[in-house]
């Protein structure tokens, strides 16, 4: 099987004129690019980084971070890339963790690699003059190309990614060179993608969603259009100017380019293909996006950072919610909710913990240097993804929340997932999120926090949930107006901090 450096040096070789990566005014064809890969490739041999050493990446969606992988992936290194908001303690515990041997950062991510003692034992290579570098980007790349071209084999590790840590220490998930390439070509058979495919690159490049699009699109001779931070009216130019023909986002950021007012002004004509992953899509968002984008193929791809794909369903918009059935590199069962048995299944229709086979194409080995996650996460060859769901009589996944955001009411297991898709189509609703907050008499009692896009009253809401076919005991005891939901970097609405804020009131 190729290594991920030998897929891009292919690349190269069969369209070396074809545009690979737009980043505001820089457009580079995969010749020139690789003639830059290169030279970092060589620069990083000159700090010393060699085979199977971490390099980590503290950057925004820039032309440099996506050259920096692809030098990775040709010298043997292993791309170690940390969200560009971390704080110094979190730069320091994940290099320190990680054992990089090397630091690429830019303005954004300085002080906080300032702040992190570690940082201060290793090369810090800083863009644009940021401060505290030992070296600038520009110095690293005009070196003189490694004397071997290709360094990895398909069994090296490719990348370490971060868990987001929000109960505890982020854990790095290594994934080798197999599993990113399997992850990459099974991204490119399920959303049909061709040859020449334009990608909006705004999906992080930490998280396995910004690394599919970059693999994906450098396979086939696409183009990676960078954008570096989320931004819609700049997001919605780019569609326009570079003629984007698939877009890969979090629900989040498909809501923000649909409500925003230049959307109306905006030539999304070329968008044929949309995909999302990372959390589920609201009924009325799926509704909102057909009408908006029209698209030849809509599909959802539900996942995770260890095992890339679970499950695909190829036509979101004739069954809203489904997380459809295994993906090509995948076997998935639900697990009756409790049990430690990985072979005691869960009836159709009832919710239970989601497994994946660890002997897929895709699947991670385990954490890195933590044996007390992999204890709780692996069991009998299963990768324990912490989510709930529950197959339909039609054999198809739907994903109902992480086992964390279960509310237990009235001795009744409930999930949030479908009274929040139930109530996204309320027309007065822009965003919603259910969680279970203390009460002395159901336990936990069931409350909706609304975004509301026009005036609304809880005893309208509720009167809307009670001529629906959701069953009573699922029913908002509660409504909370909000006018902002916390959401993580990568747009995911986070319940936990919604639930820690109101659980004391």
């Amino acid at each position: 099987m190729f290594d991920l450096g030998r897929s891009f040096v292919a690349s190269v070789e069969r369209s070396p004129d074809a545009l690979a990566i737009v980043d505001g005014d820089l457009r580079l064809t995969y010749g020139k690019w690789f003639e830059k890969i290169r030279g970092i490739e060589g620069g990083l041999v000159k700090l010393g980084i060699g085979h199977g050493d971490r390099v980590m990446a503290i950057m925004q969606n820039r032309w440099e971070m996506a050259s920096l992988h692809w030098a990775c992936q040709l010298l043997g290194a292993v791309m170690t890339p940390l969200n560009w908001r971390a704080k110094p303690d979190e730069v320091d515990y994940c290099l320190q963790y990680s054992e990089s041997r090397a630091i690429v950062y830019e303005g954004v991510s300085a002080e906080a690699v300032q702040g992190a003692q570690s940082a201060g034992g290793v090369p810090r290579v800083a863009l644009d003059g940021a401060g505290g570098g030992t070296l600038g980007f520009e110095e690293l790349m005009d070196a003189a190309p490694a004397a071997q071209l290709i360094n990895a084999h398909a069994q090296d590790w490719s990348l370490m990614l971060f868990t987001s840590g929000t109960t505890g220490r982020p854990k790095g998930v290594p994934r080798r060179h197999q599993h990113e390439r399997s992850a990459a070509l099974a991204h490119i058979a399920q959303n049909l993608y061709a040859r020449g495919e334009r990608t909006l690159g705004v999906m992080p490049l930490y998280h396995t969603m910004g690394v599919r699009s970059l693999l994906a699109m450098s396979i086939l001779n696409g183009c990676f259009v960078c954008v570096r931070k989320f931004d819609v009216p700049l997001a919605l130019r780019s569609i326009q100017q570079e003629k984007i023909t698939n877009l890969y986002l979090v629900p989040t950021l498909y809501h923000d380019i649909v409500q925003h007012p230049d959307l109306a002004a905006t030539d999304i004509r070329s968008v044929r293909r949309l995909g999302y992953a990372g959390a589920p899509m609201t009924a009325g968002l799926v509704k909102r996006l057909q009408e908006v984008f029209k698209p030849d193929l809509f599909v959802n791809h539900y996942g995770s950072s260890e095992v890339y794909t679970c499950t695909i369903e190829p036509d979101v918009v004739s069954k809203p919610g489904s997380a459809g059935k295994s993906a090509l590199n995948q076997r998935i069962r639900v697990i009756k909710y409790g049990s430690d048995d990985m072979d005691t299944r869960a009836p159709v229709g009832e919710e239970g913990e989601i497994a994946a086979d660890l002997a897929g194409d895709e699947a991670f080995e385990g954490y890195w240097k933590r044996p007390d996650a992999d204890a709780k996460a692996i069991r009998g060859g299963w990768f324990l993804t912490g989510d709930l769901g529950y197959y339909d009589e039609d054999g198809d996944l739907f994903v109902t929340g992480r086992v964390d955001d279960m509310i237990v009411s009235g001795g009744e297991n409930i999930s949030p997932t479908d009274i929040e898709s139930l109530l996204s189509l309320h027309p007065a609703v822009d965003e919603v999120a259910v969680v279970g907050l203390p009460d002395e008499r159901w336990g936990e009692k069931v409350t909706a926090f609304v975004k509301a896009r026009a005036e609304v009253s809880p005893e309208e809401l509720d009167a809307y949930c009670r001529s629906s076919s959701l069953p009573n005991y699922k029913r908002p005891r509660d409504y909370v107006f909000v006018d902002e939901m916390p959401k993580s970097p990568v747009g995911k609405i986070l319940r936990r901090v919604i639930k820690e804020k109101h659980a004391s009131a």
